[in-house]
């Protein structure tokens, strides 16, 4: 009898490689935060994307975690474009 050395809750590779794009997002949204100006803001916003990955973290349709990514994507470059603004 052979046993598997994969843990009973492996992931597919197909689900890898979402978590490893989704941790991408956060850790790209973190470093974006970086950037704005305003201690005050930039504590909001790192709240918020904290809260938002964290209510999301046990999320398992696939269709849904898509929307999800693309949302934050969304929200991302609206960031990047509001600091480019700023900074001009």
């Amino acid at each position: 009898m052979t046993t598997s050395r994969l843990p009973p809750a492996a992931f597919t590779l197909k689900q890898f490689l979402q978590r490893q794009k989704v941790l991408g997002l956060y850790r790209n949204m973190l470093k974006t935060i970086r950037n704005v100006p305003d201690e005050g803001d930039r504590k909001y916003l790192k709240d918020w994307a904290r809260e938002e990955f964290k209510r999301n973290k046990n999320a398992t349709n696939q269709d849904a975690i898509r929307m999800m990514i693309t949302q934050a994507n969304n929200h991302l470059e609206d960031l990047r474009k509001s600091l480019a603004l700023a900074k001009s």
